[in-house]
């Protein structure tokens, strides 16, 4: 995502992935700002990290937290975590995604990522991008960003162009098979990655983890049906298929 404007850069290993924040234009504050996104980015790991036994995820899971009782956060999640269940007819299930129970990791990465740009937001920093593991938020101006190719892992299948913008995707390349169907409990099948275009990265998260649990024939007229957000599908047998207003070249 190349940029001519002067700016600050950096990368940072948060929530078990590599975090890249890029801010743009001649400020004096970035290191301060970026401390406090980062530190964010660690506040949210400690609260929904399903490897950290301390964590609220972890207490909820083996019972010794009730999700009533959570902090106003993990319970801001898990309430969106229900509406989404409803949205995508449980395709999305933060419940069955796991065998070991409470995993909202499909939508806690994009709600991070959210979170940081109102951060930004608020110290009225407009031109940024923002990398978490291939799930991606732009704003300010036009950013160029790759979706990695589902088979070649030093290739793109097609370079999105666009500013203000959330991209997410979902596919087996990255993790292996990680994504099921929650009703069936079977790998989705004709299908190789989900990319989702809108202007929440939680919600493109989300629906991106659905639409490719749910296979090739339900997630292509699913997809057709998004208000406010856009998909690309890569199917099984080489086909790319894009809803109209994908931004996508």
């Amino acid at each position: 995502m190349p940029s001519k404007l002067p700016g600050t850069r950096r990368i940072e290993q948060v929530m078990g992935m590599p975090i890249m924040v890029d801010l743009r234009g001649e400020e004096s504050d970035d290191d301060a700002l970026l401390d406090e996104i980062f530190e964010w980015f660690r506040r949210v790991d400690a609260k929904f990290s399903t490897y950290r036994d301390d964590s609220e995820v972890s207490l909820i899971r083996r019972g010794e937290l009730e999700a009533d009782d959570a902090s106003a956060e993990v319970r801001e999640v898990l309430a969106r975590c229900e509406q989404l269940s409803a949205e995508t007819d449980g395709y999305f299930d933060a419940w069955a995604c796991s065998p070991d129970g409470l995993d909202p990791s499909g939508l806690v990465k994009g709600w991070a990522v959210d979170g940081a740009v109102a951060i930004l937001a608020r110290a009225g920093r407009r031109i940024y991008a923002i990398n978490a593991a291939g799930d991606v938020r732009v704003g300010g101006r036009t950013w160029r960003v790759g979706i990695q190719h589902p088979l070649e892992h030093n290739a793109v299948a097609k370079v999105v162009e666009a500013d203000d913008l959330a991209i997410a995707t979902s596919g087996a390349y990255e993790r292996g098979n990680h994504v099921r169907d929650p009703h069936t409990g079977c790998w989705p099948s004709g299908i190789l990655s989900v990319t989702i275009c809108g202007p929440e990265l939680a919600t493109a998260d989300a629906y991106a983890t659905a639409a490719f649990a749910m296979g090739r024939q339900r997630a292509i007229h699913w997809t057709a049906r998004l208000r406010g957000y856009d998909a690309l599908t890569i199917l099984a047998d080489g086909h790319v298929l894009a809803t109209p207003g994908f931004p996508a070249r």
